[in-house]
């Protein structure tokens, strides 16, 4: 047998690769399983998005390997759509780079500026993907604690005790998942501080802005942003288009051009029809976040009354596709989990999969219909 490379040795298969499987071994039983753990919206893309893919594909460059860097007009709509809505200007040449999804960012990221031994500061809790791709990469994970007594924020205080000598990159998250945390400018400056001081690259994971959120910001809004920090964006939950695997990376063009390196000796340019899927989404006006966000602003109240039912406790001011709720107490979250899984035939994601400051709380997903939130409701009459 040919063995495994030692890297493999540091990660684990990803929790809902494995778990779904579990769910669908037991919905092949003839389990009525009311899936509310995965982050995958459900809600169609817009029309305009539709049209354009399906239009594209006769045209004549439409089936050719397509630029690293993505179409032109592709950047160009990803920089109007940051200046319209988050009033930053951003070369579309140089400052952004067209991505097949944000998780992929995270890796090139990662190969483009770490070495074998440096480390990287990880939220806890936080996307389990910083960390098995530092992993992957040979890096050390340095975990700084989200609490909610600090409205899970960075206690930068806290941070500054642990010994930084390595560290090169430091991943962040607001809009937060998966507690549902806002974030905000004042946070954004001390990190673009923190992130000078260290000579620490700050890398904003922001795919969550427009979701239930009325005041969307990006951490390149900050001044002095562009000497330490980038920011990843993603199109697949502002815009229904997760399997279309559509991101970006952005922020300053010396940086941007490390992460080229990797990309480009790693895949192909993105797909011609998905580019221009994504320039009409792109260029979609506030009614089609209007709309989304009023589907979903009835979503979350069911699912407030779920977990009601279920006597856990959330932050009701909380933005972004899910609900992070703290479970009864005398009862770890694994254990609530399977309970509801087996039980009821819910099944939700236990907070311990983002780290360990997510014992005691699951995560309710709103990327499921009205109806099915409903059905789970009645299981509890």
């Amino acid at each position: 047998m040919i063995a495994n490379a030692n890297r493999l040795n540091t990660v684990e298969e990803y929790y809902f690769s494995t778990k779904l499987r579990e769910v669908g071994n037991l919905i092949a039983q003839g389990k009525p399983v009311i899936n509310m753990g995965i982050g995958s919206p459900d809600l169609a893309p817009s029309a305009k998005v539709i049209e354009a893919i399906q239009t594209s594909l006769s045209d004549e460059k439409a089936h050719q390997y397509q630029s690293y860097q993505g179409l032109p007009e592709l950047r160009k709509s990803m920089a109007d759509f940051y200046q319209r809505n988050f009033s930053v200007s951003l070369n579309p040449d140089s400052e952004i780079l067209p991505l097949m999804g944000s998780k992929e960012g995270i890796m090139h990221i990662s190969l483009a500026f770490l070495n074998e031994g440096d480390a990287v500061l990880i939220p806890n809790p936080g996307y389990p993907t910083y960390t098995s791709v530092t992993h992957l990469v040979g890096a050390k994970p340095i975990y700084f604690d989200l609490l909610e007594t600090n409205n899970w924020e960075p206690d930068f205080e806290s941070i500054e005790k642990k010994d930084l000598t390595k560290v090169k990159i430091m991943w962040v998250n607001y809009p937060n998942m998966p507690t549902g945390a806002s974030g905000n400018r004042e946070l954004f400056r001390k990190l673009i501080t923190f992130g000078k001081k260290h000579n620490i690259l700050i890398v904003n994971d922001n795919p969550y802005s427009f979701v239930l959120n009325e005041n969307p910001i990006s951490i390149l809004q900050i001044e002095g942003a562009s000497e330490t920090a980038l920011e990843l964006n993603s199109l697949s939950k502002t815009f229904n288009l997760s399997g279309w695997r559509v991101g970006m990376v952005l922020g300053n063009a010396t940086l941007l051009s490390a992460i080229l390196k990797v990309k480009s000796n790693m895949d192909s340019g993105m797909f011609y029809g998905i580019q221009k899927g994504a320039i009409a989404a792109l260029q979609l006006d506030t009614d089609w976040f209007e709309m989304q966000n009023t589907i979903y602003k009835r979503r979350r109240n069911l699912v407030f009354e779920l977990a009601r039912k279920l006597n856990c406790t959330f932050d009701s001011n909380s933005v972004g596709l899910f609900v992070w709720a703290n479970v009864p107490l005398g009862q770890t979250s694994e254990e609530f989990v399977h309970k509801l899984l087996y039980e009821k035939d819910i099944f939700i994601a236990p907070g311990t999969i983002f780290g360990s400051n997510g014992e005691g709380y699951v995560r309710f997903s709103l990327c499921i219909s009205e109806e099915k939130i409903k059905e789970a409701i009645t299981r509890f009459k």
